[in-house]
Parts: structure tokens; C-alpha cells; sequence
């Protein structure tokens, strides 16, 4: 019988472009690079040439990077058991934090006014949760993680 899930929530970044918009702005940045190489080879500047592929070099990789950040999950499970963290980076290597639900707690750190950490804490190790996620998402995901957990434990209790 599988265990009842009080929480399964996956959590991965957002990216506001998309494979086609990447394209799309890199043929337009290649686009004006060509057209000012043209004009700087008629006043006879040959030597800035290779400086404008630079940029669009440095432009790709960047994106490049952006995107493969964006294959980032993060996946947390609660159940009556136990509390299941399981990370997965951009190449597919896997980190699974496991605490037994019954001794796991939830704080939320706000140093700052647009800051919030969520952690998960078991005696005196703690794993920080919801990266990807704006200051207000992570205080509500700690709220509904913290009511996932009571709710397991309750479930364990009666």
C-alpha cells in the first residue's frame, strides 16, 4: 500500500525566454553586428571585427548558462514517515535529504525585507529549501509545508 502524500511539490526555476525567443535575440544581436562590421570595414577599422563576435560569444554562453540552470528541480515529499528532499542539477546528479516527519521542523529565516529562507531543521542539521522561488513564495511554501507536516503528523498520532 503506498504511503499517503500530504505534499508533493516540485519547485524548478522560471525563465521568461523561451528556445525561440533565444534565437530570436540572438539573429537579431548577430543581425546588427553584421551591419556595424559593414560600416566599420568601410571607414577601415578591421581590427574592431573580431571584438564584435566577442560579444556575441559572451552573449550565447550566458544564456546558455541561464538555460541549463533552468533544468534545476527540487522535489519535496511529505508523508506520514518521512520528509523526502530530492535535488536534480542540469546534468542529472541527485541529492535526497530524508528526516523522519515526526522530528523535522520548518523556520523561515527573513534577514532582510526582501529576503526569506526556508530550511528544514532536524537536530542540528538543516537543508535549505525553495531557492528558485520569489521572497512571498517561499514564506507561503513554508506555510503549506509546516500544515503538510502537522497534517502527517497527526495522520501518525491517531
Amino acid at each position: 500500500m503506498a504511503a499517503l502524500l500530504y505534499m508533493d511539490a516540485v519547485i524548478s526555476p522560471n525563465r521568461s525566454l523561451s528556445r525561440t525567443g533565444l534565437h530570436v535575440l540572438l539573429g537579431v544581436v548577430i543581425a546588427f553586428n553584421l551591419m556595424l562590421a559593414v560600416f566599420l570595414l568601410v571607414l577601415g577599422a578591421p581590427p574592431v571585427l573580431p571584438f564584435l563576435g566577442l560579444d556575441v560569444l559572451a552573449l550565447w554562453l550566458a544564456l546558455r548558462a541561464s538555460f541549463r540552470a533552468a533544468e534545476r528541480r527540487e522535489r519535496v515529499r511529505v508523508t506520514a514517515e518521512a520528509v523526502t528532499v530530492s535535488r536534480e542539477d542540469e546534468k542529472g546528479a541527485r541529492v535526497i535529504w530524508t528526516s523522519p516527519t515526526a522530528f523535522t521542523g520548518v523556520d523561515i529565516d527573513q534577514p532582510g525585507e526582501h529576503e526569506a529562507r526556508v530550511r528544514l531543521r532536524i537536530y542540528r542539521r538543516r537543508l535549505t529549501l525553495a531557492r528558485a522561488l520569489s521572497p512571498p513564495e517561499r514564506v507561503e511554501f513554508a506555510d503549506a509545508l509546516r500544515q503538510a507536516i502537522r497534517d502527517a503528523r497527526a495522520e501518525r498520532h491517531s
